[in-house]
């Protein structure tokens, strides 16, 4: 059986708290970010996928700095060299531009940096993935524009791949489940192309399958999105972060599909919230957050919350300084909306 294979990934958000020049030296989150990032690489470098495809947001913001900029190219430049051919779609966080450089002049890095088709020849098939930067603003009304530009109208592979990082209709988010139904930057399951073998979207951070082929009956394409790599904030405590691996195969009658998609996890630390409440007197501070922490893990991500009346003289009590005294090195620490007149470091 001819099986073409995809690596899929999304959302790296590489720079996230990774200062150049930190002022203080404490636990940072960029390196899990980073150690991720290169799992997923040297997982495609070990199982040689056919493909392996970015859905946007590779960095955390437009503006990065220069060495991280580097550090990141030289990583895809090293893939790149593999023999893998490794296609990126611009994200929001990139404003849809990702930084120039001399490390993307490699034939194996392909950049969806307009709308536009990358087609390629794998197992006697044509597979042509077609796409287009991020869409910041009215997305819902520019999504039919975009699929003409990117020559959509003119593709006749065997398998068809949509690749975007936008919203759709449907993907859902956070603790409370809030879905995507309504507004200008949310495209429609109505609008995806019919006759799309797959929708491979990055931008939703909660890796989810909507119309699933193997599950649901119905005549519009799955839209796959792999989530994010690291939980960038506490409202993906409770979600496992990874990537897909997809397999399309041959059926009997000649037609291609998935057939089998394989959510591989990658590590991810436990984040945990720290509650000072009325108990909390200036007096036992100290000892209460000692108590707290042993019961956690070495390398919990830690948020500082109030519940109840906290005395404000504890309040003013909580700073960075304090935090840095009491944690170990192991653990990184933030504050909660609580917390707003601390400045954190």
């Amino acid at each position: 059986m001819n099986i073409i294979r995809i690596v899929f990934f999304a959302d790296t958000h590489l720079g996230f708290d990774y200062p150049i020049k930190p002022r203080i030296q404490r636990r940072r989150r960029g390196p899990d970010f980073f150690d991720n990032f290169r799992r997923v690489l040297d997982y495609a470098r070990e199982t040689r996928p056919h493909l392996v495809l970015h859905g946007g947001d590779l960095f955390f913001r437009a503006r990065i700095p220069q060495p991280i900029v580097d550090e990141v190219y030289a990583d895809l430049f090293e893939f790149a060299g593999s023999g893998i051919p490794i296609l990126i779609v611009p994200g929001n966080h990139e404003r849809s531009i990702l930084p120039v450089s001399l490390f993307l002049n490699h034939e194996n890095i392909n950049i969806f940096d307009s709308p536009k088709t990358y087609r390629f020849i794998f197992e006697g098939a044509r597979i042509d993935l077609v796409g287009f930067p991020c869409q910041r603003k009215a997305a819902r009304d520019q999504f039919p524009y975009l699929l003409n530009e990117s020559g959509w109208s003119k593709n006749k592979a065997q398998i068809k791949l949509l690749c975007m990082h936008q919203a759709v209709e449907g993907a859902q988010v956070g603790p409370s489940n809030y879905t995507f139904r309504r507004g200008k930057d949310v495209i429609r399951r109505v609008d995806l192309p019919k006759n799309a073998t797959a929708i491979l979207s990055g931008h939703i951070h909660r890796a989810q399958v909507l119309g699933d082929p193997r599950i649901d009956a119905n005549d519009s394409p799955p839209v796959i999105y792999p989530g994010s790599t690291e939980r960038t904030s506490f409202a993906e405590r409770r979600e496992e972060k990874g990537f897909y691996e997809l397999e399309f195969t041959q059926s009997e009658g000649g037609n291609w599909g998935i057939q089998r998609m394989k959510f591989i996890e990658l590590p991810t630390r436990p984040m945990v919230d720290l509650y000072l409440d009325g108990r909390v007197t200036p007096d036992n501070l100290e000892n209460f957050i000692r108590g707290e922490i042993t019961e956690m893990q070495v390398d919990s991500i830690v948020r500082l919350r109030c519940s109840g009346k906290l005395d404000p003289t504890v309040k003013k009590m909580v700073t960075s300084s304090l935090l840095r005294e009491l944690l170990p090195g192991t653990m990184n620490y933030q504050f909660g909306s609580d917390f707003r007149h601390v400045q954190q470091d």
